[in-house]
């Protein structure tokens, strides 16, 4: 076991939610990364768990006329069942209700209460019960006022509890720029610091038993409850032993990823810095927020009804599938498409073609050609030109791997590894052992099938922690053993005793069958059209008015990795983030365009370019080659509306 240590922790998920695709990503995702760092023989801990506190939780409970803890215990059951079915091998699963967690709540809470870090006050404004947080009016939805509020924002006036977290504005600003690799992406790095450019306020961190009982009770004053995100943070340390256990504390914190998605970006990067800084505990490593899965090119959401059930697809592909497609489809950070037709294409590809396929073929002339068993290969095997260049293929998807586990790209890592299965593919074409066993003597034969052998035990070994249960399988196929793989044959040629039995066993991947589609007539051909066109379309003032233009103040910006006229662009949409896409990287350089007022229409349904989100579209003229952005000329708040 390696001295060096992982620790990994999911947002605890809402106990309220029925888990789907977004639950099992991330935790899949730190699955696969525990998975692999125990491979690699690091000391590893992967922590996942429940939110079961908050108001919702409560009006859920009085709505059945059960108790509020039966609730929880009936609901939490749907995630551990699920996680169970998606083979996930959490060491800890944390429960807000939980006595360990509910005791170190509150000795945070009594010694920050103790030092001044927590005060009293009185609240006049909005609360928004959907999320549960206390808003200002540029919160509030398109169209709404303080007249005409939407049904889950209230207007709200009571005495609460503040922690002083506006007080650690400045610090927080220099450790995110002193630390790069504290918040990933970059761009995600980018959007806290422009979230930071305004004041930071100071936190409510309680709510009145009067409106909510349902929580954990102020040690200080028991008239209150825990704001529910105040609560819910603290399992990252509650869960290792702070306050509990040095001993275990100090092994396992600060932890090396806290995975969440992008949309609990702030609670992560704002919320909890400070309080660690408050309470005097070492920071994280890394805060990486990934994506979201897209339908096709929309957002997946309950009320459009295109929300994808992990369950389904791993009844009808398999778990191990589900688990591959999910980590080798997505880039992390970035959002990715969830269709059938995308999953069935990389099902095809990757696994019943080039895995499954040299599984079978290999199997198949081992059993027919060498009794059934590990084929002994000859001394010089390595010395063979085509050998040689198949392990070298393979030893380059060992660091690959290792490295992009490292980096955060286990979509890059699962490449090489697949680069390998097509090399060693590549081999046997070249090698064709079915003309080499007409041969009288066989040992040409044997060289062939063992180095595919010893090929296949150290893909299989590294596509272990994506797809556990086939692996499994695979390696018992070919007599690598039934245990887990470990570190320590994954650099060394030779493993497989010659004489082991080869177990018969069914196809891994049977080929799915691609739901034919009746084909779409072409799109019409664009005409160009003169540059000054002097009839103009016109529209009425209604079409018009359904245009939301706004001033945005772009905070950061970047390339698109790939693409030569795109850039990333970072903005500040009055004090909310937020993401586009534009094409005007042959005419601005990044440098150039941080810091401009510009105008975008801020409701266009978000789009996914070069696998880039893109929130918006902003406005530009054109003449000839010529492109001038749409900026303010004077001094204009971002977030103002245009038109």
């Amino acid at each position: 076991m390696s001295n060096e240590s992982f620790y990994v922790t999911t947002p605890i998920y809402y106990v309220n939610d029925k888990p789907h695709i977004g639950h099992a990503y991330t935790t899949m995702l730190a699955d696969m990364l525990a998975r692999t760092h125990r491979l690699l023989g690091h000391d590893t801990w992967f922590l996942t768990g429940t939110d079961e506190h908050g108001q919702k939780v409560q009006e859920a409970a009085a709505a059945r006329g059960v108790p509020a803890q039966q609730h929880v215990d009936e609901f939490v059951q749907r995630f551990e069942e699920l996680w169970k079915r998606l083979e996930i091998t959490h060491d800890d699963f944390i429960r807000t209700t939980e006595p360990r967690h509910t005791r170190v709540v509150q000795a945070i809470l009594q010694d920050l209460y103790d030092r001044g870090e927590i005060y009293q006050d009185e609240y006049d404004g909005l609360y928004d019960v959907r999320s549960e947080t206390f808003i200002t009016e540029r919160d509030l939805p398109e169209g709404c006022t303080l007249d005409n509020l939407p049904d889950h924002v209230k207007p709200i006036r009571e005495t609460n509890y503040f922690f002083r977290m506006g007080k650690y504005q400045q610090w927080l600003i220099d450790y995110i720029q002193e630390n790069p690799g504290f918040i990933q992406p970059d761009f995600r790095r980018n959007e806290t610091l422009g979230f930071l450019r305004k004041p930071l306020e100071d936190l409510c961190i309680s709510r009145p038993k009067s409106r909510l009982a349902w929580g954990i009770e102020l040690p200080f004053d028991a008239n209150f409850v825990t704001y529910v995100w105040f609560d819910a943070l603290v399992n990252y340390i509650s869960a290792v032993g702070y306050q509990s256990d040095e001993t275990q504390f100090a092994r396992r914190w600060p932890c090396q990823v806290h995975l969440i998605g992008k949309d609990i970006l702030t609670t992560h990067t704002v919320y909890w810095p400070t309080m660690l800084k408050a309470m005097g505990v070492e920071m994280p490593k890394c805060i990486f927020a990934h994506g979201w899965w897209l339908s096709g090119r929309d957002k997946m959401s309950k009320s459009s009804g295109n929300v994808v059930n992990p369950l389904e697809y791993a009844d009808r592909f398999g778990v191990d599938a589900l688990r591959y497609f999910l980590m080798a489809e997505m880039t992390l950070g970035q959002d990715a498409a969830f269709t059938e037709d995308v999953f069935v294409k990389r099902y095809n590809s990757d696994l019943a073609n080039d895995l499954g396929n040299l599984t079978s073929r290999v199997l198949k002339m081992v059993h027919t050609h060498s009794e059934a068993a590990v084929p002994a290969p000859s001394d010089g095997i390595l010395q063979d030109p085509d050998a040689a260049n198949l392990w070298k293929v393979v030893n380059a998807a060992v660091e690959g791997m290792t490295a992009q586990i490292e980096a955060m790209r286990p979509d890059l890592g699962l490449a090489d590894v697949m680069t390998a299965v097509r090399e060693a593919n590549k081999y046997i074409g070249l090698r064709a052992p079915w003309k080499q066993a007409k041969e009288e003597d066989k040992q040409t034969l044997f060289d062939t099938l063992y180095m595919a052998l010893e090929a296949l035990r150290v893909c299989s070994a590294l596509l272990y922690p994506v797809m556990p249960a086939k692996m499994k399988a695979l390696r018992h196929m070919i007599g690598a053993g039934e245990g887990e793989p470990g570190p320590e044959h994954l650099r060394t040629f030779g493993v497989l005793p010659a004489g082991t039995p080869l177990i018969e066993g069914e196809g891994l991947f049977p080929r799915v069958q691609v739901k034919k589609t009746e084909p779409q007539a072409p799109a019409p051909k664009a005409t160009k059209k003169a540059e000054n066109v002097k009839e103009i379309s016109e529209i009425g003032f209604e079409d018009f008015g359904k245009l939301d233009l706004r001033t945005a103040t772009i905070t950061a910006a970047e390339k698109v990795e790939g693409a030569d006229k795109l850039l990333r662009l970072q903005l500040d949409v009055g004090g909310a983030p937020r993401q586009i896409v534009a094409g005007i990287a042959q005419h601005y350089a990044p440098e150039d365009v941080i810091g401009k007022t510009i105008v975008i229409v801020a409701n266009l349904k978000p789009a996914v370019i070069r696998g880039v989100e893109s929130q918006g579209m902003l406005l530009a003229a054109t003449q000839g080659k010529r492109l001038t952005l749409i900026t303010t000329a004077g001094e204009m708040d971002s977030g103002a509306r245009v038109g």
